[in-house]
């Protein structure tokens, strides 16, 4: 069994190609009124390329959705704070990853301090921040 401290990667969550159909059903959901998400035109006259732009709160859901993915349970995530640096366009790939930098608590209280991210698929980090994390019980190895 693997030991789940500092230096521990959380497995990674990958989007393989974000949907352009997916950040306008996000924006009629929202009732975002901000084009860069549904209308190519808005998004060129911007100066900001050729694809919609993903929300920012989608792209920082993929962090998410790693951290759920590990625990098995999304109220494991006690926090997270996160910085958006760059956007996530229609097509890119985003990668989601993680590594624990503290552990505190004991047993079912044990919780991760951890440094959280997502990549676009040129390798640009295009959100960083922390997270706090229950351990999931079944990767409670000292």
């Amino acid at each position: 069994m693997t030991t789940i401290g500092p230096g521990y990667h959380l497995p990674t969550f990958v989007v393989d190609e974000v949907s352009g159909e997916h950040i306008r059903q996000v924006a009629l959901i929202l009732d975002d009124p901000n084009p860069i998400h549904f209308d190519l035109a808005a998004v060129a006259a911007a100066g900001m390329g050729t694809r919609e732009i993903n929300q920012g709160g989608s792209t920082m859901a993929y962090i998410v959705n790693m951290i759920t993915a590990w625990t098995g349970s999304r109220s494991a995530l006690k926090r997270i704070k996160c910085r958006f640096r760059d956007n996530v366009r229609a097509g890119d790939t985003v990668t989601a990853g993680g590594v624990i930098l503290e552990v505190t608590g004991r047993g079912a209280t044990r919780r991760a301090l951890c440094e959280v991210w997502a990549d676009r698929g040129d390798g640009c980090r295009v959100i960083d921040g922390t997270a706090i994390v229950l351990i999931p019980e079944t990767s409670q190895s000292a």
